[in-house]
């Protein structure tokens, strides 16, 4: 299953946005308003928890400046990545954009395809509180 969110221009540079997303206690800023849980649990991985959704684990799996950041559910029950996409508009201003890539079987995909997609355009939309 891959879903993306809009694209969402920032007024940022490309690697101010960068150093922010690559700071796993940001991505609090990004959550949305029906947040249950967010605790960082190391230096590169989280768990957060949205009102009546299970907690789910991400763990920073690479990251390539300014342009890329994944990161990974830290379970293999889900296995899921999540992309942040960084292109530079100018100076000041970029654009980001979200990628969800997951392997779910077609019931669970129905399933979540709904509300995952709210959430990751919810996370661009609200790229910039950082």
């Amino acid at each position: 299953m891959n879903l993306e969110s809009p694209k969402v221009t920032v007024q940022k540079s490309a690697q101010d946005l960068f150093d922010q997303l690559t700071d796993v206690k940001n991505f609090e800023k990004l959550m949305p308003d029906n947040i249950a849980k967010f605790e960082v649990t190391g230096e590169d991985a989280f768990i957060f928890g949205l009102k009546g959704m299970p907690e789910i684990k991400l763990k920073m799996k690479d990251k390539v400046a300014p342009n890329k950041i994944i990161l990974g559910a830290a379970s293999d029950k889900l296995p899921f990545t999540l992309t942040s996409n960084i292109d530079t508009v100018s100076d000041s201003e970029s654009a980001v954009q979200l990628f969800f890539e997951g392997e779910f079987n077609a019931m669970m995909a129905m399933m979540v395809k709904g509300p995952i997609s709210k959430f990751i355009e919810t996370l661009a939309n609200n790229m910039n509180k950082l």
